[in-house]
């Protein structure tokens, strides 16, 4: 492979328009590196400050060499969107926004992960990115009596992602959170099989037209059922309803489940009495936490539940958490153990000695319980919800 390095300002151009306008603003100080969770790993040394000054060269993507072209790929779909290098940037450079618009370029030519396109796949053809049929998206709820949302009496939709909706596991959160909106008399319906992914994770990893097929599914649904406010499980959910669809659909009020529930108890409708003898380290999911500043609800929920001692991960938590590697559809990639920023959080949280893992995301759930069965440690990890029903249940 030559040393050479081939300039296209074609390229950069395009990744620019594409979404990529903040490569301009990069002065390379390298802070990004260092907050960045992937160069905690020995294994690597992912050089993200360099990426914004290759794609201004437009010396990025360029080769016509499939070695070099490959190389590129595997970094330019390894950033799982966190933003600790945003935080820590002090020019506030969206890096995650600039891969996003390489990664489009990429996906046009189809030239992007196998097992991402995979998931592309199933999410543009069924909905949702597990490929199950929308006609069981409602199964989680059968022997809850949830009713399927109506303007005239509901309040909320509640959308559970679709995690949730079809996890075996998964649905179990949802099951707790709808459980805990019946006894704080919430007056809330879902939408069931009418509903289509948020398209979030497609348009993370560059897959834009089917991210668009998704909102555009979706807001029609949403149009036609009157639908003004909605409470989602997944921050990934929430943060997309919350900050990217009023572009598409302006009539829309997002919260996560943790907001609502920590407004239930200020508001005395819930009261947790049941006590929970254990010791809780709680995760902060990037999206819900650093993405969206949502830190201090889902602790003031755990802290209200008797018996339940909260403890920290030291240093690496709220905006210095360390993400577990399932965002930008993570969830789905199959890194080398030593490459894994799930193993990585999960010796964090292990370290604490705390006796449940608390998560307030779906994809948090499955990470870290995959990772601890593939470490032999038989450690609970638990939603936020399915802890707090677990108090609140007679």
């Amino acid at each position: 492979m030559s040393g050479l390095i081939t300039l296209n300002p074609e390229i950069r151009d395009a990744i620019v328009e594409s979404g990529g306008e903040d490569v301009i603003k990069c002065y390379q100080c390298g802070r990004c590196m260092a907050a960045c969770p992937w160069n905690f790993l020995e294994a690597l040394n992912y050089t993200t400050y360099r990426f914004c000054q290759r794609i201004r060269l437009g010396a990025i993507i360029e080769s016509e060499e499939k070695e070099a072209i490959a190389v590129d790929t595997i970094d330019v779909f390894r950033c799982v969107g966190c933003d600790s290098c945003k935080h820590e940037c002090p020019r506030g450079v969206s890096l995650s926004d600039v891969l996003r618009a390489v990664r489009r370029i990429l996906v046009e030519y189809d030239s992007y992960p196998s097992e991402l396109k995979s998931v592309v796949s199933r999410l543009y053809n069924t909905g949702n990115p597990l490929g199950e049929p929308s006609e069981s998206r409602a199964d989680w709820a059968t022997d809850l009596k949830v009713e399927q949302f109506d303007a005239a009496t509901h309040e909320y939709v509640y959308f559970p992602c679709c995690v949730p909706a079809y996890d075996q596991r998964a649905r179990k959160v949802a099951q707790a959170t709808a459980k805990i909106l019946k006894k704080a008399g919430v007056q809330f319906g879902i939408l069931g099989k009418e509903e289509f992914c948020c398209g979030e994770a497609v348009r993370r990893v560059g897959a834009e037209k089917v991210f668009q097929t998704a909102v555009k599914h979706n807001t029609e649904v949403f149009a036609k059922a009157g639908m003004s406010k909605v409470i989602t499980t997944s921050p990934h959910c929430y943060t997309t309803f919350k900050n990217e669809y009023p572009e598409y659909y302006n009539n829309i009020d997002a919260l996560h489940a943790t907001q609502l529930f920590a407004q239930f108890m200020s508001q005395k409708k819930i009261a947790p009495k049941k006590p929970f003898h254990k010791t809780v380290v709680y995760h902060d999911p990037c999206t819900l936490g650093r993405q969206m500043g949502v830190f201090e609800e889902p602790r003031d929920v755990l802290k209200s539940i008797p018996e339940l001692k909260l403890i920290e991960v030291p240093v690496f938590n709220r905006e210095y958490s360390i993400c577990c590697g399932g965002g930008a559809m993570g969830l789905w990639r199959d890194w080398p153990q030593d490459e894994r920023l799930a193993n990585l959080r999960t010796e964090q949280i292990l370290e604490t000695g705390a006796e449940i893992i608390a998560v307030a995301c779906p994809y948090c759930l499955q990470m870290f319980e995959e990772t601890l069965k593939t470490m032999n440690v038989d450690i609970p990890v638990m939603d936020v919800a399915e802890i707090l029903y677990e108090s609140l249940a007679e």
